[in-house]
């Protein structure tokens, strides 16, 4: 019990610094439980989805005095009320195509070499948009239109291929299609909450009967570590991002699936 405390406050760690930011938690968990183990139970496939609640809860705290404004102005404030659409045109791409291929996405695609090479791949692609010399035409994420949300939500599609990133999809999306990246940030992190509520509510369902009494704890170690280390990176991404790009996440991204390439490769 005390090792799976251990495994369940690493996870919950990497759960809270990754998900928000551009180089997929879901990859950086299937790496880690390979190498813990926990992907030897059905119960440790759920754990990693039922822990981003934590996370969800973190960026709900943080915003929710702005979210509880919209609400109150979407029934006399045009702007608030075209926001929430968006926001909901935006999640249906991934609601739907989550929902039909579920069998799919966790029984072939969460593979460390699919993992891998998405990590690098998608560092390649951070890289490449860091040089891009855009002119961004929305500095405020509550301004973005209806086509360019269902845009972003396509996009957030690819990230059901774990190690592409679901922030990574929004955010460089969102800056092709005239978004700077403060506002591309924080639209993603508005995206994050229905799509990540969703996913944690749909696996729940399927999975329900893999609780108990003693995963229960595990799951609240890691909920809560995740719930802290999310608050830190959500306070603190939106400055780092704008100040100094993605050349960090970028270089990060091709060194943890290089890492993994190798070791995968030497038979780990």
């Amino acid at each position: 019990m005390i090792f799976d405390l251990f495994k369940a406050a690493v996870l919950g760690l990497a759960e809270g610094l990754t998900e928000f930011i551009p180089v997929s938690s879901t990859g950086h968990l299937l790496l880690l439980e390979r190498f813990f183990g926990f992907d030897d139970d059905e119960f440790g496939k759920t754990f990693v989805v039922l822990i981003q609640l934590g996370a969800i809860l973190a960026i709900l705290s943080i915003y929710f005095g702005r979210l509880w404004r919209i609400a109150i102005g979407m029934f006399s404030d045009p702007g608030a009320r075209r926001f929430v659409i968006g926001v909901l045109i935006a999640f249906l791409p991934a609601a739907m195509i989550g929902a039909a291929a579920y069998g799919i996405i966790k029984g072939v695609l969460f593979n460390p070499w699919v993992v891998c090479f998405m990590l690098i791949a998608g560092g390649a692609v951070l890289l490449w948009v860091d040089q891009l010399d855009l002119t961004p035409r929305y500095h405020d994420a509550l301004a973005f239109s209806l086509p360019m949300c269902f845009a972003i939500g396509v996009f957030q599609c690819f990230a059901m291929i774990p190690g592409v990133s679901r922030s990574g999809a929004t955010i460089v999306s969102a800056m092709l299609m005239g978004a700077d990246k403060r506002s591309a940030a924080e639209f993603s992190f508005y995206l994050a909450m229905p799509t990540m509520a969703g996913a944690f509510a749909y696996d729940l369902y399927k999975n329900i009967g893999q609780m108990n009494g003693g995963n229960t704890i595990i799951v609240a170690v890691g909920f809560a570590t995740s719930f802290v280390c999310g608050w830190f990176v959500v306070k603190t991404l939106l400055d780092y991002v704008t100040r100094h790009g993605f050349g960090l996440f970028a270089w990060w991204r091709v060194i943890v699936g290089s890492a993994g390439l190798i070791a995968l490769a030497l038979g780990r």
